[in-house]
């Protein structure tokens, strides 16, 4: 008996996957654990494997489609079978499959029954983009750059828009061919989780009216009462759309675009100075770009001073420009490492613990490692090598404060806190324990250079167990550090420094190096964070014991 294969939940927050690859076409014989397709989440790109042996007879999707949880993935079975009651209760899914009929028949007008109801599903209409999760922790993005225009020919994989997170710049890709036929947003714009990010449809065919109208209204569906047979339903304009495409000029307030706002304001640039180049004359972004202040403008109202020492005028000082201010607008990344390390801040009772590491060991140690390794190993890896290596002695300390519980983690997952032009990010080495110091080392490597490029992936910043910040290149000796979220400990690491100390009957010069534990006390108990400190210790004064 053929057997219905439906889209997994394949993370906690998923609610649909979309198809980034099939391995496998129907007509295709498929084996019990053989790959059957490739599914993006919300969160990462998963494998899925058949149930089953047997032939592949149908898909709920071609590659590119999205398919809500639980609905039509795929149907397996034996060659020959009549699978189309199963197909027909698939419902949503076999629209994924074939020519979706349901958004084409929307129309600017329609034409219904004396005192009928016409409900127009958003639900079911894959026109809709709406403003997708990027991250664990975002609220809204905010529209970095449009790759298209409106009225642009779309295709499925194609990049539609930059999308600025509270942790990274992400590329969003169309999930079908269209035509772009309106935008939630400008340039520089916020838009919060599911709102309406665009619509990408049959140019004639989708009445942008209605549909705008039924996402704003919050609902799955928009009802409208009719009163005449074969009268003209006239779909009435969001005011809020209105409002994002022009400023009004009525009660006195300014005409200009939400995004010449935004421009002016980071400028610091007097709206009323500016004149608009835009309909009625409405400010808009060229406007502000090719703004240039008059003389007069420029000219400091600041008087000269003449300085008088010893009856000798001395050459009077004339300033130049004009006091004042910058206001720079925050990024999301900004906003929520305000949030979320000022909730840590203030609700996890820290406390401190200091220690110094006598790092000659680990330095000729790293000096012979790099004439071997692959990719060069930096002080930093060991560290999170050595810090991984003694959580495993002590999982107390990999742990995180649940309110009615502590939840102790099974797996090391390491972040390394890296600055980057926005703020700071943790991207994270997975099961750092059980990886060698060149494998932690391009690793490393790599997840900084992807966090300096905004190309990180939501995988590679989630999921960490314990944290490390390191400022010793930057020539800091200590510092205490904030616990990062849901950890219970983080890590400060400062710069390795030369200390005259005295061996024997004279003296020698040792490198040291101190390291601060913050510990959320709720958690981690002082001993306990000692005794972690202690094995961390033993590690770096004597490396080789992290190679047994």
């Amino acid at each position: 008996m053929a057997e219905v294969i439906l889209m997994p939940r394949l993370s906690d927050t998923m609610e649909a996957g979309v198809i980034a690859a099939w391995h496998k076409k129907p007509g295709d014989h498929v084996k019990k654990g053989e790959l059957l397709a490739e599914i993006e989440t919300d969160k990462a790109t998963m494998e899925l494997e058949s149930y089953k042996d047997g032939i592949l007879l149908h898909l709920g999707g071609e590659k590119g489609s999205k398919i809500q949880v639980d609905q039509l993935l795929a149907i397996v079975g034996k060659a020959g079978e009549d699978i189309s009651s199963l197909i027909k209760s698939g419902g949503q899914a076999v629209a994924a499959n074939e020519t979706q009929s349901a958004p084409a028949e929307i129309k600017s007008t329609t034409q219904v029954a004396n005192n009928t109801t016409a409900t127009l599903d958003i639900a079911s209409m894959d026109e809709v983009v709406l403003m997708p999760r990027l991250s664990d922790t975002m609220e809204a993005g905010v529209i970095a750059s449009w790759h298209k225009n409106i009225g642009d020919v779309v295709k499925k994989g194609d990049v539609l828009a930059e999308i600025e997170t509270d942790k990274a710049t992400m590329e969003l890709e169309s999930y079908k061919n269209g035509t772009l036929l309106y935008v939630g947003a400008q340039n520089g714009e916020k838009i919060p989780v599911n709102a309406l990010l665009c619509i990408i449809g049959e140019k004639g065919k989708v009445d942008i009216d209605a549909v705008v109208a039924a996402v704003k209204s919050g609902g799955a569906t928009l009802t409208t009462n009719h009163k005449t047979d074969n009268e003209t339903i006239q779909q009435t304009t969001v005011a809020s759309t209105a409002v994002s495409t022009a400023a009004s000029s009525e009660n006195g307030r300014m005409k200009a675009s939400p995004l010449a706002k935004m421009l002016a304001k980071e400028k610091g640039i007097d709206l009323n100075l500016v004149n608009g180049s835009g309909d009625g004359g409405r400010i808009i972004k060229s406007d502000i770009d090719n703004f240039k202040p008059s003389a007069a403008q420029e000219t400091s109202s600041t008087p000269s001073i003449s300085v008088m020492k010893e009856g000798v005028d001395i050459l009077p000082f004339t300033a130049k420009g004009e006091e004042g201010f910058t206001d720079i607008p925050n990024s999301q990344m900004r906003g929520v490492i305000a949030k979320r390390l000022g909730e840590s801040k203030f609700t996890a009772p820290h406390f401190y613990l200091k220690m110094e590491i006598n790092m000659d060991n680990a330095m000729n140690v790293r000096a012979q490692l790099n004439e071997l390794s692959p990719v060069k190993i930096s002080f930093n890896d060991m560290v999170v090598k050595a810090a991984a290596l003694a959580l495993r002695q002590h999982p107390a300390v990999n742990a995180s404060w649940m309110g009615d519980k502590i939840r102790r983690w099974h797996h090391i997952h390491i972040g390394i806190a890296v600055a980057i032009e926005d703020g700071l990010i943790v991207p994270v080495v997975r099961f750092a324990d059980q990886k060698s110091l060149p494998q932690i080392a391009g690793e490393s490597k790599e997840l900084a250079s992807k966090a300096k490029n905004k190309k990180l992936q939501p995988q590679e910043f989630s999921g960490n167990t314990f944290t490390i910040s390191n400022l010793g290149m930057m020539d800091i000796d200590e510092f205490t550090a904030i616990i990062n979220p849901p950890d219970s400990c983080i890590m400060a690491v400062g710069r390795i420094k030369e200390v005259v100390v005295k061996k024997g009957e004279g003296f020698t010069v040792s490198n040291f190096m101190n390291v601060t534990l913050s510990c959320d006390h709720r958690s981690v108990d002082g001993a306990l964070g000692a005794s972690f400190l202690q094995t961390f210790k033993k590690y770096l004064e004597n490396p080789v014991a992290m190679m047994l």
